[in-house]
């Protein structure tokens, strides 16, 4: 057996997260009492966001700042009068209620058998906790790493360190790194000094010097690659 613990990315790779992340932004506005516009304030909250996540992976802003700062730009925009803080919290709670699994992964995770398995995700463990306790993700990890409570988000190595500390595994042949996202799980892993499968669903070009050990489209051809992965 080449691997036998395997780290997962949680957004995009085993959920869905664009509809949670719609229904939560809505709930949270809603709750506000701001029910009108809210297609404009997500248009900008998602141009805003894109730009945070983006700087959180390149080193340049916090998960704190970047909690707080999507929101309070986003209300500045548009004289909302609402304390962000209070309000990220109000979303990443209804966030929580929220998920939406990917077609396959549970098939692949049950394929998979007696191995170690692990979240490693740059969301909030808030949210992430409690989505997957009411999914069928519930008890098949034995961790869940997140970068606001593990201090580094990938693709910084330190993260899969946590994560490997937690497992208590030393040995990082033993280990591969799932993910849809090549800056942050595949720089990551690759950084970090593991194996990557970069889940790509959409068949996107590779145009990043990222180069992932392996690549499927959907999780039936994770199966494919169990003789070289298993």
């Amino acid at each position: 057996m080449k691997y036998d613990v395997f780290f997962f990315d949680l957004d995009d790779t085993l959920m869905e997260f664009d509809t949670g992340e719609q229904n939560a932004f809505r709930n949270a506005f809603i709750q506000a009492g701001l029910s009108e516009g809210l297609d404009a304030y997500r248009a900008e909250y998602k141009a805003i966001s894109k730009v945070l996540w983006q700087q959180l992976e390149e080193g340049t802003t916090t998960m704190a700042e970047l909690n707080v700062g999507r929101f309070q730009q986003l209300f500045d925009k548009f004289s909302i009068d609402l304390d962000p803080v209070a309000f990220s919290d109000t979303y990443l709670t209804f966030l929580g209620k929220e998920a939406h699994m990917i077609d396959g992964v549970i098939k692949m995770l049950d394929r998979l058998g007696d191995v170690r398995l692990a979240i490693v995700t740059n969301g909030f463990i808030k949210a992430q906790i409690a989505r997957v306790a009411i999914s069928t993700l519930n008890n098949r990890f034995e961790t869940i790493v997140s970068s606001d409570e593990a201090g580094f988000q990938k693709p910084r190595p330190e993260i899969f360190q946590e994560a490997m500390d937690r497992l208590g595994v030393t040995d990082k042949s033993r280990v591969l790194m799932t993910g849809d996202s090549l800056t942050s799980d595949i720089r990551g892993g690759i950084n970090f000094g593991i194996d990557t499968c970069w889940y790509n669903p959409n068949g996107l070009e590779n145009t990043s010097r990222n180069i992932p050990t392996y690549e499927i489209s959907n999780w039936e051809e994770f199966k494919s690659r169990e003789k070289a992965v298993h």
